[in-house]
């Protein structure tokens, strides 16, 4: 029987959470353990409140990430929120003000591209909502103007952001607080997607005139080595996500990207493969074999293809040769064409040792 997979919640979620549990505790001037929140989905979600500590001005609380059955590396974070009240704007202002920053484990964003401006703390538009309104919900009762100071902190969030593409996507000192909807669903695309989508943005508005896709960090490296000249934004981690990153780049006229990545990869992309997690290897390997005879490849490729359990396998065992690696790339090539139409892909191919194979780029 197939596991159903339970979903979670966003950081920005628990940043809501946490700042209207604080809220609660400074108006009412006493301890609040749970509180609910609408999502921008229109959901109710509700989130249990630890570490709460109240005054006459100030209170703070924190909410521990449930990020449901995804791996999500901000699991388990505490999300703080600190919530003081200051005096009012004006004397003659109405109504209820609240101002949000960031804190400790919070990254503040220094390049453009990304939904945040450059010099801001790295609180997506979405959730500064989310913020604004559960604290909003809590002051709606008290006639009188009030000014609320929120600062979103997150202790051991620049630790977390080290296992993260933040850095080079300009985000320094820490996570990022995101979310549209509220709510994680487990193992999906979306993560890696939106970082694809974030890179290239960053990418396009720091000039890059093109951009090098990788399948791995193995292979960026050595792209990165091979094509020095590139700057840190151009290099974007795709991962698996072939059809998406390139149906990307197109969006944002990047119609010429480089495809850094090892051989079994290649095969992958070169089978047509949207995504190069999805097919069984030993299909891959038969249209290999297909593709060698009908290329009239020496008889004792075919005969590695036909012996190998694995596309590593065959790499190695033929050691790299140069017709196999130009016919697999000549079909990657036109396969990745038929993701997004009027791009044309370029290859840069890794070997296991941190060295290039076989490449059609030389500069860019």
């Amino acid at each position: 029987m197939k596991k159903i997979l339970r979903s979670g919640y966003t950081t920005g979620a628990c940043a809501a959470a946490a700042a209207k549990g604080a809220a609660e505790m400074l108006v009412r001037q006493a301890s609040v353990s749970q509180v609910s929140i609408e999502l921008p989905t229109g959901e109710v979600a509700s989130f249990q409140l630890l570490g709460q500590k109240f005054s006459v001005d100030s209170a703070t609380c924190f909410v521990i990430k449930d990020a449901g059955d995804d791996p999500d590396v901000t699991n388990g974070a505490e999300l703080y929120a600190e919530v003081t009240l200051t005096p009012t704007l004006s004397q003659g202002e109405r109504g209820q003000s609240v101002l949000i920053s960031g804190g400790t484990g919070v990254g503040t964003v220094t390049k453009p591209g990304l939904a945040v401006p450059p010099g801001q703390w790295a609180i997506n538009p979405v959730p500064r909502r989310m913020i604004e309104q559960a604290i909003n919900d809590v002051l709606t009762p008290y006639s009188s103007p009030l000014t609320l100071q929120v600062v979103i902190s997150i202790p051991d969030g620049e630790l977390r952001a080290k296992k993260t593409l933040n850095a080079r996507l300009g985000i320094i000192g820490g996570l990022s607080i995101l979310g549209t909807t509220g709510i994680v669903r487990p193992i999906s695309a979306k993560a890696w997607t939106d970082t694809i989508d974030a890179a290239l943005d960053v990418a396009r508005a720091c000039g890059c005139e093109n951009v090098v896709l990788s399948t791995g960090r193995t292979s960026e490296l050595v792209a990165q080595q091979h094509l020095a000249s590139l700057p840190e934004e151009a290099y974007i981690m795709m991962g698996d996500h072939v059809a998406y990153a390139l149906q990307a780049c197109a969006r944002r006229g990047f119609m010429h990207p480089v495809i850094a990545c090892q051989f079994a990869k290649l095969l992958k992309i070169a089978c047509g493969h949207p995504n190069t997690h999805a097919a069984a290897s030993e299909l891959d390997l038969a249209t290999l074999r297909g593709w060698a005879e009908e290329a009239g490849l020496a008889p004792e490729i075919i005969t590695v293809i036909t012996r190998a359990n694995t596309a590593r396998e065959i790499a190695l065992a033929s050691g790299f040769d140069a017709g196999l690696m130009r016919l697999v790339t000549g079909r990657a090539e036109r396969a990745a064409a038929t993701h997004a139409f009027g791009l044309a892909a370029r290859f840069l191919l890794c070997d296991y040792g941190g060295h290039v194979v076989a490449s059609d780029v030389e500069a860019l």
